[in-house]
């Protein structure tokens, strides 16, 4: 009799040791490397996140990934096997996210991906259902640029992107819209995020005569195509994706970035914003808070990791209505409970998931922008 005690105890021990005394997040970011210039303002967002939770208090536990992908599948990993955390925020670089997805969707351990490629979230499958985006698609803002492109009477325009998931989704997003609108696609070039020279894309590039160049790259190496585009002579109009939406891109361009249009976020613009937007409030809360918090203002890449703040903070009581912190049933609820989010408004855009679609943004994610004397400017 003893004995079936003693098992008794050992079992209920065993089973109580999988649940947590407090919800525990992980989040991976890029906070050295290539990338930095996307993962440091993600890092400093995390003191930003919620501290409590449907009542629960929230821990996290931050990695550094170095903008390696290999490192971001071993912090991953530790999250999961040591820290038993119930979701992850992260990784900040494209391939870092499509590198892991694997892994937590063998764990079941919801991601919220703060990245600009939309391969982490289409083609839905049983993997990437386990995977929530925290920035705009990129159909929503390749829409918006072809939509400028037409309108100012384009009919030939270059592409040059990043040798990632980033630019190869890229690449296929807008070749498909360009070919619906009767844009014709003259020349096509890649590069990768550490090169310094592009000479010889460029050349290629201008030697074509496009009437306009989109450049399909994240962080500072949305930077270095358009330079060296400018430094061959080129007079075309110069488009960027939401990748280029940071203050760096300004100073590291200077005037040789001048005029480029973009699609991207309202918080580049956030004052220029009609306060009747729904992520007006929410952007210059968080702009604001950053700023004293860092003592200047935040790139938009911090507050994707904000935002993923905000559907944790909407779904996770749900989720706890049904099961305790640190086990598999909360983890699935938890994901079951972020792909019914409905009318969330964030720092960029309004969130409104579906089983189809992990990223829930419509038009009120995008504005259209240019660089008029070396600032943001919405354009008009």
């Amino acid at each position: 009799m003893e004995i079936k005690k003693i098992g008794l105890i050992l079992a209920l021990a065993s089973s109580s040791s999988l649940v947590n005394a407090e919800i525990r997040i992980g989040v991976v970011t890029s906070s050295s490397g290539p990338i930095a210039m996307v993962g440091i303002p993600q890092k400093n967002s995390i003191a930003l996140l919620p501290k409590t939770i449907g009542g629960e208090a929230v821990k996290y536990f931050s990695l550094d990934d170095a903008s390696d992908p290999t490192a971001s599948v071993k912090a991953v990993t530790k999250l999961i096997s040591e820290n038993n955390v119930d979701a992850i925020i992260g990784p900040s670089g494209s391939p870092n996210a499509m590198a892991v997805i694997g892994t937590i969707a063998k764990a079941g351990v919801p991601l919220l991906a703060p990245v600009g490629t939309a391969s982490v979230v289409l083609p839905m499958d049983a993997q990437k259902k386990w995977v929530f985006k925290t920035t705009q698609n990129d159909n929503l803002i390749a829409t918006a640029i072809i939509d400028d492109m037409v309108k100012r009477g384009y009919k030939t325009v270059g592409f040059i992107g990043t040798s990632d998931p980033y630019g190869e989704n890229w690449k296929k997003v807008f070749s498909d819209l360009a070919a619906k609108k009767g844009i014709k696609i003259v020349a096509q070039e890649s590069f990768q995020r550490q090169d310094t020279s592009l000479t010889g894309q460029a050349l290629k590039l201008v030697a074509k005569k496009p009437q306009a160049i989109l450049v399909a790259a994240p962080g500072s190496s949305a930077v270095t195509p358009q330079v060296a585009l400018f430094d061959r002579g080129y007079k075309g109009q110069m488009y960027q994706t939401h990748g280029a939406a940071l203050d760096e891109f300004l100073k590291l361009g200077g005037k040789k970035v001048e005029n480029t249009i973009l699609a991207a976020s309202l918080m580049l613009v956030i004052n220029e914003i009609p306060n009747t937007h729904p992520s007006k409030a929410i952007s210059s809360k968080y702009i604001n808070d950053y700023k004293k918090l860092n003592g200047h203002s935040p790139a938009t890449f911090g507050a994707n990791v904000y935002d993923a703040g905000l559907l944790l903070n909407a779904a996770i009581p749900v989720a706890l209505k049904s099961a305790k912190p640190g086990t598999p049933q909360f983890r699935a609820a938890l994901r079951t409970a972020l792909e019914n989010t409905k009318n969330l408004a964030g720092t960029q855009g309004v969130y409104n998931m579906t089983p189809a679609d992990h990223s829930g943004f419509d038009a009120r994610g995008r504005v259209m922008i240019i660089v008029k004397n070396g600032k943001w400017t919405l354009l008009k």
